[in-house]
């Protein structure tokens, strides 16, 4: 799909979402796009409940579990966060702020919302040996970090409940090593200029 083809389809999903008065919360590469310059996506990613799945008979839903869904609308494909996930939930009710995406006010997350997906995911990412989604999501969390740094305690006290304590370890060892590298990067531009 063409990247005008792309955003016009993105565009016509909007407004439908708003014409149903479908809640939703936009998650994943589009809404980085707010965020960090040159993050390239195919798809488009949205929170939203279940029971929203009614209103948009033109997505042709072609895998649904517990707490995903994908579908397609024309050529686009949509992955679906859906609400009975408790975290997925409180993202969308807690770190959901309007963003302009071509002219229309879209629902989107926060900088820390992302952080929490992301982070949320990572050790899902590494037990499937994805290695090129893990580099994808660990570089996002390291530009959001880098660009925006956002106080990472309290989102590690709202993982908490939503993840083992093996992958919670995890994923704060994750974290701890990109912000080394941050840091590195920060002192090797200090000495350049």
């Amino acid at each position: 799909m063409s990247t005008d083809t792309l955003l016009q389809t993105v565009v016509q999903i909007f407004k439908l979402l708003d014409e149903r008065q479908v809640e939703y919360l936009l998650v994943g590469g589009i809404a980085l796009l707010n965020y960090i310059e040159g993050r390239n996506t195919q798809d488009i990613d949205l929170i939203m409940a279940v029971a929203s799945l009614e209103k948009l008979p033109e997505v042709n839903i072609i895998d649904q579990n517990e707490d995903f869904a994908r579908g397609e609308f024309n050529e686009l494909q949509i992955d679906l966060l859906l609400t009975r996930n408790p975290l997925f939930d409180r993202v969308q009710r807690d770190y959901a702020t309007t963003q302009q995406f071509i002219e229309q006010a879209i629902p989107c997350a926060t900088v820390e919302g992302l952080l929490l997906l992301k982070m949320y995911a990572l050790p899902s990412l590494y037990r499937q040996g994805s290695f090129a989604r893990v580099g994808i999501y660990e570089n996002d969390i390291a530009t959001l970090i880098q660009l925006y740094q956002p106080d990472l305690k309290p989102l590690f006290a709202e993982l908490s409940p939503h993840l083992s304590a093996t992958d919670l370890k995890s994923v704060r060892e994750i974290v701890d090593e990109i912000q080394q590298r941050i840091a590195r990067f920060q002192q090797q531009s200090d000495q350049t200029e």
